[in-house]
């Protein structure tokens, strides 16, 4: 492990909010797809299944997506923004069998300020550690997914979504038809 993890986890929650906002249309379409997302990402705590908290957590998206796409002083200010609208208080917890962690909201504030403050959190740590540059964006040149790089080597390219497999698949390919070795 190379954050806390939580770091981690604020890190890759983040990421997978900020790719819902696809090209390829909508990732949170309705309710149902919003308790996907949460229960895949183990969110804890409270969770209204209401359109209002579906269109709170879709706002959310944009602005996270500049954690990815800005340069280092204004991913502060949209983290210092972030924390401070939330009205961020770290404390350590545990519960559901998780060793401590840090949460700065209580777990009965909103989906989406609890999302916020998470991402928050995580990219307050890359901050701190000089780390900025494991957010990425996919290397596959038609995605528009971003990522987070949590290898040891700093080489990871592209997302979750089968860019990598559909790269490596065109180079087979091009080989092959090239008279090259598979």
């Amino acid at each position: 492990m190379l954050f806390a993890h939580d770091t981690e986890c604020g890190l890759t929650a983040a990421a997978a909010l900020v790719n819902t906002d696809g090209r390829d249309g909508e990732g949170l379409p309705d309710i149902a797809a919003l308790d996907r997302f949460v229960t895949a990402n183990q969110w804890t705590g409270r969770h209204e299944h209401t359109e209002a908290e579906l269109r709170a957590v879709r706002a959310l998206r944009p602005r996270l997506r500049r954690l990815w796409d800005d340069d280092p002083d204004t991913v502060v200010t949209v983290v210092n923004d972030l924390l401070r609208e939330s009205r961020a208080l770290p404390q350590l917890i545990r519960h559901d069998d998780e060793p401590y962690h840090v949460h700065a909201v209580p777990r009965d504030a909103p989906l989406a300020t609890r999302m916020a403050v998470e991402a928050a959190m995580a990219v307050a740590d890359l901050v701190r550690g000089d780390e900025l540059g494991r957010l990425r964006h996919c290397a596959h040149p038609e995605c528009a997914n971003v990522l987070v790089d949590l290898s040891r080597n700093r080489s990871r390219r592209f997302c979750d979504a089968g860019c990598g497999n559909r790269v490596a698949v065109s180079a087979y390919r091009a080989r092959k038809a090239a008279g090259g070795r598979p």
